[in-house]
């Protein structure tokens, strides 16, 4: 990797906040990468990036990109903004009532968690919208009532939900301007602009998320843009934010798509890994991104991450486009624990930054799956990334303590740990793919963060993988995704008509206005490039696939396209008519490319597991019976029985 030396290029910059580390990476005008991990801040995650900042050094900074969990704590935490509700008279239960789907199916304690909007801030507004038109109207002496009572709650901000609004929104802006002018400093979001789309309740809950991240989102990130913009030096020209579908926003546009940050952070890392993936012709892939608290796993399909709609965020409906990633609990600060029935537990508690795990000598006394690889001798290198030095002894010392409870070995007990922990991210890759009608075994497992090239080999013997990849820049990588990212803008309206009966001209007319939407002409910068899809089902089913969508080819290419992937995904077609329910369009601006190669001076050699190699930013184990080969792109190549 050549280093930037800055001689006057400009920098793209990426910075992805973990649960123990931030990562930042630089690359310049050439692709030459460069990277710096510190030790990341929970109680204020901007201070972690300006330390990153500071240990990169004065460079010509052009764009900063940032990877956010700011918006996922939030709703883990719940501590987001006091939430009013509007929603059609009659539906005032809509938050709690959800989908009749348990995902603890036979536990009869399970209990979800309260909606973002309690009942007691919930306001029934006196109107309808059904499918053959306005039934009930909606009046202005009404309106003014409804905001009347609004005003008597306080909230931070309100959310309004009327029924059908993605067809007709109409008395959601009529809603909207009494509430302005009975409360003008209170925020009003609408269902109508968050997500223009069929099904009530997903409409409600991500226009809830909406309204209840957006104060917290856009105070965190205007301030991250003050201090950023304060330096003296090396202020960025251009500041952004990553989304949840994996394109990047401006601080300003993202404040005010709050819920679009969800999964911020782990979207880099698999935009990060399909770039990998494209350089080395790897079509298909399963992601594997394991840091300090959390694992995030993802699939890349034909070199690109597979981005869906819907889905849930600590059990919160947010129906936005997505890059696909589950994340578990388990990463290397995952505490090991004995529960009740005396058997070996790790995670979902972590030990984080701080106290961290043992071995960090940060204060942690409880064994980690980190300690778990210390003890065993995995980890090749004593001082790791963030100035940490590892304290073997205290790590070997937390795991036989455990073992003595458990009355095994040490060497048992750590390789136990790390099996518990692979046991639970084996699951979530297999939901992600076998759910997807993909056979995990044809795919390449692509293993990154600190912890990823250490599991790689355990993870893909469960799955019955035989290839795994650990990138470049491995501890790194997710930073690297936010860094090369090109700018993303979406926009989407609801289209809702059988594909025979979609006029030609009325497509034509949505293509042009979801556009101008996304990107309007107006806009000084023009977009790279433009893609439109739409959602797409047989008439009466219960879901939809994403289908891309030819701007000016015969409509009936939509539906071929349609039942060509509804036979890939389900093994089978139906003989119904085709339903249209959205279309999206997504515009992308330039991105940036990274230049990939081995590392000078480091060992290239081929390598016979088991052993271990400290990779520049993470440590790779190599197990029995694998094999791993140098590439030239400075990755790693692990093969089974090879």
């Amino acid at each position: 990797m050549a280093a930037i030396d800055g001689d006057g290029m400009t920098l793209w910059v990426g910075v992805d906040v973990g649960g123990t580390f931030t990562d930042l990476v630089a690359i310049d005008a050439d692709g030459r990468v460069e990277s710096r991990k510190v030790l990341s801040t929970p109680q204020d995650q901007s201070e972690g990036v300006l330390d990153a900042m500071k240990a990169l050094g004065r460079h010509n900074v052009d764009r900063f990109v940032h990877g956010t969990t700011v918006a996922t704590n939030m709703l883990l935490e719940r501590k987001g903004a006091r939430v009013a509700f509007c929603v059609t008279q009659g539906f005032a239960d809509l938050l709690y009532l959800r989908r009749q789907d348990r995902a603890s199916l036979y536990d009869l304690t399970a209990h979800h968690p309260a909606p973002l909007a309690p009942r007691e801030l919930t306001v029934p507004v006196p109107e309808r919208v059904e499918p053959q038109g306005v039934t009930l109207p909606l009046t202005e002496d009404a309106a003014n009532h409804v905001a009347d009572q609004i005003a008597t709650l306080k909230p931070d901000v309100v959310a309004v939900l009327l029924l059908h609004s993605y067809r007709n929104p109409r008395h959601e802006l009529l809603l909207r301007d009494a509430i302005r002018r009975r409360v003008p400093d209170v925020e009003v979001v609408l269902s109508s602009d968050v997500f223009p789309e069929i099904r009530e309740y997903e409409r409600a809950s991500t226009t809830a998320a909406e309204a209840y991240l957006r104060p917290g989102v856009g105070s965190y990130l205007k301030n991250l843009q003050y201090r950023l913009s304060a330096r003296p030096t090396d202020r960025p020209n251009s500041i952004g934010v990553m989304t949840s579908s994996g394109g990047m926003r401006g601080v300003d546009e993202a404040a005010r798509s709050a819920a679009a940050l969800a999964l911020s952070g782990p979207a880099g890392g698999v935009v990060g890994a399909a770039a990998i993936a494209r350089r080395l012709k790897i079509d298909r892939a399963l992601t594997i991104d394991i840091g300090g608290t959390s694992a995030d796993v993802g699939l890349i399909l034909d070199g690109q991450p597979l981005v869906e709609q819907g889905g849930a965020v600590a059990d919160v409906a947010i129906s936005m486009p997505r890059v696909l990633v589950e994340t578990v609990s388990a990463g290397g600060g995952s505490i090991a624990w004995i529960d009740a029935a005396g058997a070996l537990r790790a995670g979902p508690h972590s030990a984080g930054a701080r106290p961290g795990p043992v071995a960090f000598g940060r204060g942690g006394t409880q064994p980690t799956v980190t300690d778990a690889h210390v003890a065993l001798g995995r980890i090749a290198s004593e001082q790791m990334s963030g100035g940490v030095a590892l304290d073997v002894a205290a790590a070997r010392a937390s795991i036989a303590a455990l073992a003595g409870t458990l009355g095994e070995t040490e060497q048992r007990t750590a390789t136990a740990i790390i099996a518990t922990a692979d046991a639970i991210m084996a699951r979530a890759l297999r939901r992600v793919s076998v759910e997807r009608g993909m056979d995990p075994r044809s795919c390449t497992l692509i293993a990154f963060g600190g912890g990823g090239p250490l599991h790689a080999c355990g993870l893909a013997d469960q799955l019955g993988i035989t290839r795994v990849l650990a990138p470049p820049h491995a501890g790194v990588l997710s930073a690297l995704g936010l860094a090369i990212t090109p700018e993303r803008r979406e926009a989407m309206v609801s289209v809702m008509r059988r594909l025979d009966e979609w006029p030609d001209r009325e497509r034509a007319e949505a293509t042009e206005v979801v556009a101008e939407q996304a990107w309007p002409r107006s806009q000084k910068a023009k977009p790279k490039t433009r893609a439109w899809y739409c959602r797409v089902r047989y008439e009466g089913q219960g879901h939809e696939l994403d289908v891309a969508m030819p701007q000016r080819q015969p409509k009936e290419e939509l539906g071929a396209a349609f039942e060509a992937q509804h036979g890939k995904r389900y093994g089978f077609t139906l003989d119904a008519e085709i339903e249209v329910v959205s279309m999206r369009h997504v515009a992308e601006g330039a991105g940036r490319s990274a230049t990939f190669s081995a590392p000078g001076g480091a060992s290239r050699r081929k390598l016979v597991g088991p052993a271990s190699l400290a990779l520049e930013d993470a440590t790779l184990f190599v197990a029995q019976g694998w094999t791993a080969k140098p590439h030239e792109s400075g990755a790693w190549m692990l093969t089974r029985g090879a």
